[in-house]
């Protein structure tokens, strides 16, 4: 058990920088330990991360923990943020309570009633809920005991969807004799493309069109390869259907912001479609915070810092594009280079690191020491290392001289990538330095979780606005 209060906050923003990809055991004891110890802040925490967060694993856990927690508002919290979910995640919070609480409360199983016979009340949404995950909808209704309605059953249990259905006019796809037809069906329908690319015999460019045309920007984006594979992107009508989609996506608060990147990267597509999409990621990330502070990246090359390398182009596209004043770039061994990117892109910031390879002793100073004889003055310096600060100049020695002389007292963020100690942690702490570490061990999704810890003046600001972050209240609460 742990005992000291503030640490466990730390180690409950800490967590939300991992992305378990689905072991969600991995952030289990946190969530946990956090529920049982601080109560408080972890329903207005769960809340604040459920509209600002990005990783999906951490919204199930906290909607599994509210639901099963012993206070009566977290259960409602839980109650209405589950009504927001898809069915997969729903499903996926009900097995976590299994496995990890070991057991499922009667509010929690009302909770889920409710999702449903919520969908089975709007055939559409339910039609549409069925096609996508199907799987996950039967499980929520055999596992906790739930009749369906006739309709329900019929289209989940049955396989005699009624006519009118969606999963009837999936039928009436696969059906169809010519691309005329099948595009007719599509568009009539709605018949998102996970499915219908299933029970087509040929993705014609009208069938495709019809295909693009119903899908969302997200769906658009986790699709990119496919498309291509398929022949999107040869037909100038459809290429620019996919184009009006990208664009769209730059708004779109369902796309995550670093999605764009990765498909970029993975799709294999046109130097503009890539460009597009960078734009993506970065309109995502500044829609989360602006830095308006003036920073300092501070990014370790010495021996082994392979990923503190990868990481530090990675936040200085990611900063770059938010920040309202001055940011300064070093990377450093026993030595300082400053980086210069020309323009705030994650290629620009490639380009700019591209000489940039690991090797040598670690002196964490040196780039401060370079910053005070320039007089480059920042209220921030984000360090990402393993805090192996092994030559001198070192960094809480450097950190006071130049505080003293450019009469400014900066906040320290430390991303600790690798095998990282405390060393450069505990030095600033000696010393009354305000200083927060953040343990970087899960993949790129996560990194834009930084921003708020980034573009707040502290971390005490950041936990005040999570505390005000106010509970949703059920609507028959509210009526009482």
């Amino acid at each position: 058990m742990r005992s000291a209060e503030k640490d466990l906050r730390l180690e409950m923003l800490n967590s939300l920088l991992t992305t378990p990809h689905r072991d969600l055991g991995k952030v289990a004891e946190v969530h946990a330990d956090m529920l049982e110890l601080d109560p408080i802040f972890y329903g207005h925490l769960a809340v604040w991360y459920h509209a600002n967060g990005d990783v999906r694993d951490h919204k199930e856990v906290f909607v599994g923990n509210l639901m099963g927690s012993p206070l009566e508002a977290h259960r409602d919290a839980g109650f209405v943020l589950l009504q927001s979910l898809p069915p997969y995640q729903v499903d996926r919070v009900i097995k976590f309570m299994k496995r990890y609480l070991k057991r499922v409360p009667r509010s929690a199983k009302t909770a889920v009633k409710t999702y449903l016979r919520t969908r089975e009340q709007n055939e559409g949404l339910f039609d549409r809920a069925a096609l996508r995950a199907k799987k996950a909808l039967k499980s929520l209704y055999a596992g906790l005991h739930i009749r369906p309605n006739e309709r329900a059953d019929l289209v989940l249990f049955k396989n005699r969807p009624p006519e009118g259905s969606l999963a009837a006019a999936v039928k009436a796809l696969a059906a169809a004799e010519t691309p005329v037809e099948q595009a007719r069906v599509i568009v009539d329908h709605k018949i998102p493309y996970t499915i219908a690319v299933g029970a087509v015999r040929q993705l014609t460019p009208s069938v495709l069109v019809a295909l693009i045309d119903g899908m969302s920007p997200a769906e658009v984006i986790n699709s990119l390869k496919a498309l291509r594979a398929r022949g999107a992107f040869d037909c100038p009508e459809v290429k620019e259907l996919i184009d009006g989609k990208i664009e769209a996506a730059r708004s779109d608060k369902r796309v995550s912001a670093y999605k764009a990147k990765v498909a970029a990267q993975a799709a294999g597509v046109d130097a503009d479609t890539v460009k597009a999409l960078n734009a993506v990621t970065q309109d995502q990330v500044r829609a989360k915070g602006r830095i308006k502070r003036p920073t300092a990246l501070l990014v370790d090359k010495s021996s082994s810092m392979t990923d503190a390398i990868e990481v530090g182009k990675q936040l200085g596209a990611l900063v770059s594009g938010i920040a309202d004043d001055q940011l300064v770039v070093y990377a450093f061994d026993t030595m300082p280079y400053e980086i210069k990117a020309v323009g705030s892109d994650i290629a620009d910031w490639e380009r700019a690191f591209q000489h940039i390879q690991p090797g040598g002793c670690t002196s964490i100073g040196s780039p401060l020491e370079a910053m005070r004889t320039r007089k480059q003055r920042v209220e921030q310096i984000v360090l990402v290392t393993d805090e192996g600060d092994n030559t001198p100049p070192y960094f809480a020695d450097a950190y006071e001289r130049y505080a003293r002389e450019l009469a400014v007292a900066p906040n320290v963020l430390i991303v600790k990538v690798g095998r990282a100690c405390d060393y450069v942690t505990n030095q600033l702490r000696e010393k009354r330095v305000v200083v927060d570490t953040f343990t970087f061990d899960g993949d790129y999704y996560s990194l834009p979780n930084l921003i708020p810890m980034m573009s707040r003046p502290s971390r005490l600001d950041l936990l005040l606005e999570i505390l005000g972050t106010p509970l949703p209240l059920r609507k028959e609460a509210i009526a009482s």
